[in-house]
């Protein structure tokens, strides 16, 4: 089992990787044919676009992290998160404010997720 100190720093270092990698692409196929208006405007936007792979590289870390009953929470929260997102259509600011939201929900999930003493 990672103790406190492992799991924090696979964290900060999924979060490090994934924001400094400049190559990084959406964590959808920006090349097919019918994206949705969110996926349009999160390939065609560098800040949204790095913030999707920031939240999809932290979604995955967690799902890693925990236990299989919230593991099924964080997905449903997730699918429920997407639907917001799609709310958004190509509205940039909303598409950053729903990534913001949902990074510091992920935050919160990660504080609190049970550790060894």
């Amino acid at each position: 089992m990672m103790t406190t100190r492992a799991m924090t720093a696979a964290f900060g270092l999924a979060i490090l990787i994934s924001a400094s990698d400049m190559a990084a692409a959406a964590s959808f196929d920006c090349d097919q044919k019918e994206l949705k208006p969110d996926e349009k405007a999160i390939c065609d936007n560098r800040a949204l676009n790095d913030a999707d792979v920031r939240m999809a590289t932290t979604f995955e870390l967690l799902s890693g992290l925990l236990a299989m009953g919230s593991r099924g929470t964080l997905q449903d929260e997730q699918t429920a998160w997407l639907k917001k997102r799609q709310e958004c259509g190509a509205d940039a600011a909303c598409l950053k404010a729903t990534y913001d939201e949902r990074m510091k929900q992920l935050g919160e999930t990660y504080k609190n997720i049970n550790r060894p003493l």
